[in-house]
């Protein structure tokens, strides 16, 4: 007879046997689009070149939610632990989105004069 299987203890490390065909390719993307539905979280990775108006999915994942969040938080540790070793990843400066560009000259009682974002006139 044999023994049941009993579930790890608890805060004990599982040990997961993983194996990575030698052969399999990779995939380089500098694009991804993420959308969802209810039940799963969709990540289409692609690739944009310079002067090409035309991007291609080269790669989709479908998760759950709860695996999309985890996910995120495994990017999170391992980006906090790249930047431990090698520096800050310093991204480079994003675009103003429409609405930036749409309401730029429109102010709140709150805003203060200098709170224009830089190289935006002030208005008076």
């Amino acid at each position: 007879m044999t023994e049941p299987s009993k579930p790890p203890a608890q805060g004990a490390k599982r040990q997961l046997n993983l194996e990575i065909p030698a052969d399999l390719p990779a995939t380089y993307a500098n694009f991804a689009i993420i959308s969802h539905s209810p039940w799963e979280i969709f990540l289409d990775f692609a690739q944009i070149l310079p002067n090409v108006p035309k991007a291609r999915v080269r790669s989709r994942l479908v998760l759950t939610p709860a695996n999309a969040k985890m996910l995120l938080r495994a990017l999170q540790e391992n980006i906090a632990r790249y930047e431990q070793q090698h520096g800050e990843i310093v991204l480079p400066a994003r675009s103003p989105s429409l609405a930036d560009q749409l309401f730029r000259t429109i102010r709140t009682d709150s805003d203060e004069p200098g709170d224009a974002p830089e190289g935006e006139p002030e208005n008076e």
